[in-house]
């Protein structure tokens, strides 16, 4: 991209796109949108398994987590086939919340996870977590979404995958579906909604059995990057409404300048 941008703005756009299948996504500053139809020809010329470039003009927002996209190079299909830890996944951009930078944490749940489990996963989406737990050990995942695009996602991505375990594709309000079906049936609850988990840890907690485990996961803002797995137990312990042990913090992710994704591993005694 030298000659067409400076070497500050090749700067700010580095790690600015992610590629999901034959897809690539790109955010960039204000000042660069301008020349974001260049720039998607010249990803889409370098990055010879790509076949689409895509802008994203807003957040990931709303209940169904979604964002909005426009077309900047290559083909318009915002539908895709990706592959990791030896499974595949049908993928769609624009209706389904999916991120290829948690793949690290999706393979330490798994490994995590123990022959005979219950996991709720509170907001599966297309059962990115859920599969490759069950695709490496034999547990019973129930994967609830209430984005119904997500969930016929991933009732097709449970029949892509031969599993060792099973995942149960359920559509629904996560506090409804655990009040009226999944209390207290949880040996391991997902909290994959950083950005409201407080809103529904009471719920969480109702769907756990005792000593059960929950992956609780939040954004922290942090001038240090090492303070922020503290921060983020100090914040959980504050929220927590029962007896609990913390197993371990981490941050899983950074989301933006001093602000960090970060899980909490907790044991719930109830």
């Amino acid at each position: 991209m030298a000659g067409i941008l400076s070497e500050k703005e090749i700067a700010d756009l580095y790690g600015a796109f992610d590629q999901i299948g034959n897809i690539i996504i790109i955010r960039m500053p204000d000042s660069l949108v301008s020349k974001k139809k260049v720039i998607g020809k010249i990803l889409l010329q370098k990055i010879k398994t790509a076949k689409s470039v895509f802008y994203q003009s807003s957040p990931v927002e709303g209940d169904f987590r979604t964002r909005s996209l426009e077309l900047i190079a290559g083909e318009d299909s915002t539908e895709t086939e990706y592959k990791e830890y030896g499974c595949r996944f049908k993928v769609n951009v624009q209706k389904a919340f999916f991120s290829p930078r948690l793949s690290t944490e999706r393979n330490r749940i798994a490994d995590l996870v123990v022959d005979g489990e219950a996991i709720i996963n509170m907001f599966g989406g297309i059962g990115m977590f859920s599969i490759i737990a069950a695709k490496k050990k034999k547990c019973t995942v129930y994967n609830i979404d209430i984005n119904p695009d997500a969930i016929e996602l991933c009732n097709q991505n449970i029949m892509l995958n031969k599993l060792k375990g099973k995942v149960e594709s359920i559509a629904g309000d996560a506090t409804k579906i655990i009040e009226e079906r999944l209390s207290g049936k949880g040996d391991r609850i997902l909290m994959l909604l950083p950005e409201r988990s407080d809103e529904f840890l009471d719920s969480a907690i109702k769907a756990s059995k005792k000593n059960a485990i929950i992956h609780y996961y939040c954004h922290i803002h942090s001038d240090k990057k090492n303070s922020v797995a503290n921060l983020a137990k100090e914040h959980f312990m504050k929220v927590i409404k029962v007896k609990s042990e913390i197993l371990g913090a981490k941050i899983v992710r950074p989301v933006g300048p001093r602000f960090y994704q970060a899980v909490v591993d907790a044991k719930i005694s109830k």
